[in-house]
């Protein structure tokens, strides 16, 4: 299945008890002071089987970017209907660049994708929950838990756009030491056929 076929659908039109979980639209505030707008348009899933079949891109389903959201705690967010940010296209897309240029398959950790607002770990304040950033903890044979590797793999995926940030090697705030960190922003994606207009 190609991601065109999935449904697209305003969070601000979604039931209320969704909306008070993905708070579509709404301003959040990131560690450095920062405010940027939440993404307001997902494509709405309609099961696990179906997350499993859509290829956002060749080498990678939406079951990939999409299981840490599908596990966790909050029961209505476990649950489908699931709603993910429009922008993780773009997320594949540039997931897709990088295993080409590493020449090898590209592995998701398993809470290393998107993440709604209201997941435990990060919230709101986590660029996760743009659906733009992945941790990835291997490429073809290689873990990513030391420096080297993470500093090798990482500079290839920040020379592949001006766009991506790469988290450096170390265990302060703002650093990784056991997988590669990769995002692309604060991007939200209003879709072709879709209002911002209230």
């Amino acid at each position: 299945m190609r991601a065109e076929v999935l449904r697209t659908v305003d969070g601000l039109r979604l039931p209320e008890k969704y909306r008070a979980l993905l708070r579509p639209g709404e301003t959040e505030t990131d560690l450095l002071g920062n405010v940027h707008r939440l993404p307001r348009f997902f494509y709405e899933i309609g099961s696990w089987e179906e997350a499993h079949e859509i290829r956002l891109a060749p080498h990678f389903t939406l079951a990939e970017l999409m299981l840490v959201d599908c596990r966790e705690a909050r029961l209505l967010l476990s649950t489908f209907p699931h709603y993910v940010p429009f922008a993780i296209v773009l997320l594949a897309r540039f997931l897709e660049d990088f295993r080409r240029e590493v020449d090898a398959p590209v592995f998701i950790s398993a809470n290393g994708g998107y993440r709604s607002p209201a997941h435990q770990v990060g919230g709101a304040k986590s660029i996760h929950a743009w659906g733009t950033a992945a941790n990835i903890y291997r490429v073809g044979d290689a873990f990513l838990s030391d420096a080297k590797s993470i500093e090798k793999y990482g500079v290839i995926a920040a020379s592949l756009s001006p766009a991506v940030f790469v988290r450096s090697f170390g265990r302060e705030k703002g650093q990784t030491d056991d997988h590669l960190h990769i995002d692309l922003g604060y991007v939200s994606v209003t879709p072709r056929e879709c209002s911002e207009a209230n």
